[in-house]
């Protein structure tokens, strides 16, 4: 990749369905831009010692985004907010959507599943759950958050949008990121 032909240091968001590598993207390109990186979950779920069973409010939620990263310059945010974090995701001068074959992100799901549960403290019935509810994605009748959901979410938006599959490695996706080109940028 040219170095005159780097993306420059933006707000952008990454999302996708849960296993289809937002969080490793996410870090990547913060990392190379050496900006914050800020994953969804870590402002939607209340850190516990048996994880993701307690959520925030919305209102705490933002507000905590709005504390620790929105007002710098530049920073990445992986994970989905769509439905309570759009003022955030109206700050953001691009959005990256990842997508991937679902028996591929099913099969990420349940190896970093258990990577989790060998190390931390795990609750099976929220784990089978949120399995279930992480099968559904690409499942068009779905009425939770999905493919489907995303889609329209991402048609409303006035930012622009890059659509990349996730089974490249994150080197290349992350060079994809850097040297695209989006049409305009609506901060200066």
């Amino acid at each position: 990749m040219r170095q005159d032909r780097i993306m420059r240091r933006s707000r952008v968001h990454v999302l996708g369905a849960s296993g289809s590598g937002t969080t490793t993207l996410g870090r990547a390109l913060a990392d190379c831009w050496s900006v914050p990186h800020a994953d969804a979950d870590d402002y939607f779920w209340v850190p516990t010692s048996t994880p993701f069973v307690q959520k925030r409010s919305e209102d705490a939620r933002l507000a905590l985004m709005r504390d620790v990263f929105v007002p710098r310059e530049a920073w990445v945010l992986s994970g989905s907010v769509s439905g309570w974090g759009d003022s955030v995701v109206a700050e953001c001068d691009a959005v990256v959507f990842l997508t991937l074959d679902p028996e591929e992100r099913l099969r990420r799901l349940e190896s970093r599943e258990a990577r989790r549960r060998a190390v931390m403290e795990f609750d099976e019935v929220a784990w089978s759950e949120f399995r279930d509810w992480a099968s559904r994605y690409d499942d068009p009748s779905f009425d939770g958050r999905s493919r489907v959901t995303h889609e329209a979410w991402l048609n409303q938006l006035d930012r622009p949008v890059l659509r990349l599959d996730s089974a490249k490695p994150v080197q290349e996706l992350r060079d994809a990121v850097l040297s695209w080109e989006p049409r305009s940028f609506p901060r200066a």
